[in-house]
């Protein structure tokens, strides 16, 4: 029996995007589909990533690292899977300990550990230092059993663009403070956007954050995407 990863053509050439699995979950439609050499992944039919580039995973992950102090092996939470370059990323760096990934859409994790997307992430997941927890970012937030050095958070495309409504509830200032209280002093927050928002600098001040910047990830064309970086109080 074909795996839902198999795609099978005959005597025709496919030039437009190619559905490989789709999902209906609790938040909705997910769904991987290749266009070309690239893999994509779309919910509730809104594009959120692909593996183009990789290039502002990585940031976001290096400029979090950057802020940090010099620690040994600090923790690292990254919300969102994703493609899994900021997973694969932050795991080639020996400086990073402890990688905790949360993900809530059992169909990605499952594209990762059995399907296209471990041409990424295999490496990464079999690292020791790697842990995938399949729940909701914001209940893991909330839960006071957990502390990280640093948090990566990639799950929309912006604070003013979320996936799902309830998203939306990661960049109030509530969801700022779960997020501050779950880092350890001078602990880093990163959150990636596909434009910058001058409103969640103000909020993430308001929150109690310091050293609030944005760095900005040239694109070929339009508004570059950014990183917004913000540190709790030692």
């Amino acid at each position: 029996m074909p795996t839902p990863y198999h795609i099978e053509v005959s005597g025709q050439e496919t030039t437009g995007p190619v559905v490989l699995d789709r999902r209906e979950g609790p938040y909705g439609e997910v769904v991987l589909r290749r266009h070309g050499d690239l893999l994509q992944i779309i919910a509730n039919g809104c594009f959120l990533m692909d593996t183009s580039d990789g290039r502002s995973e990585r940031l976001l992950v290096d400029a979090a690292l950057t802020a940090l102090d010099d620690r040994p092996a600090p923790s690292l939470l990254l919300g969102g899977l994703g493609v899994g370059f900021s997973l694969a990323h932050a795991i080639a760096n020996p400086r990073w300990g402890r990688v905790t990934v949360v993900e809530r859409e059992a169909a990605v994790i499952d594209w990762h550990r059995t399907g296209p997307l471990a041409t990424i992430s295999a490496d990464a997941l079999a690292d020791p230092r790697t842990e995938i927890a399949h729940t909701d970012l914001l209940a893991h937030l909330h839960d006071p059993a957990h502390t990280y050095d640093a948090l990566c958070l990639d799950i929309d495309n912006g604070p003013d663009w979320t996936v799902t409504d309830d998203n939306g509830g990661l960049y109030t200032p509530a969801g700022l403070a779960a997020c501050r209280a779950r880092l350890t002093p001078g602990g880093v927050l990163a959150v990636w956007s596909a434009q910058p928002s001058s409103l969640f600098e103000r909020t993430l001040q308001n929150a109690g954050f310091q050293g609030v910047r944005t760095e900005e990830v040239p694109v070929a064309r339009g508004v570059p995407d950014v990183v917004h970086l913000a540190v709790r109080p030692g």
